[in-house]
């Protein structure tokens, strides 16, 4: 499975930017859960928020919850991530992540996903 994600940029502070991650490859027939990561220069690669493949349940990290909304076009393999009002402290290189593994209780373990890409810019300037 290969996973292209799109969409980062350079915005002001509470502005809205839409983050796309297509998926590719061996998709057919299954269930594959997507999420998004992110990581801060000199910080670890943290969970933003995730669809699950059974049911397309969603999941977010505290830091994003009301402002960021992700969702998915099964029709498409692509998992949209809707930011908006964007904070500095929302800058980082933004990962989408992909497995068929995850359950609703590790959905923002980053070990349980399979397979990733290749990362986009997203920087808010204040």
């Amino acid at each position: 499975v290969q996973l292209q994600a799109s969409g980062g940029g350079l915005v002001q502070a509470g502005d809205s930017l839409r983050l796309s991650c297509a998926a590719s490859g061996r998709t057919a027939g299954r269930s594959l859960s997507m999420a998004w990561f992110r990581q801060a220069p000199g910080k670890e690669r943290m969970f933003v928020s995730a669809v699950k493949g059974n049911g397309g349940s969603t999941s977010y990290a505290d830091s994003v919850k009301g402002r960021f909304t992700a969702t998915r076009d099964n029709a498409k393999n692509t998992v949209y991530l809707q930011m908006n009002s964007l904070k500095p402290e929302d800058t980082a290189v933004y990962y989408c992540a992909a497995g068929s593994r995850l359950i609703t209780s590790n959905l923002s373990n980053r070990h349980a996903y399979d397979y990733w890409g290749q990362g986009t810019q997203v920087t808010v300037s204040s």
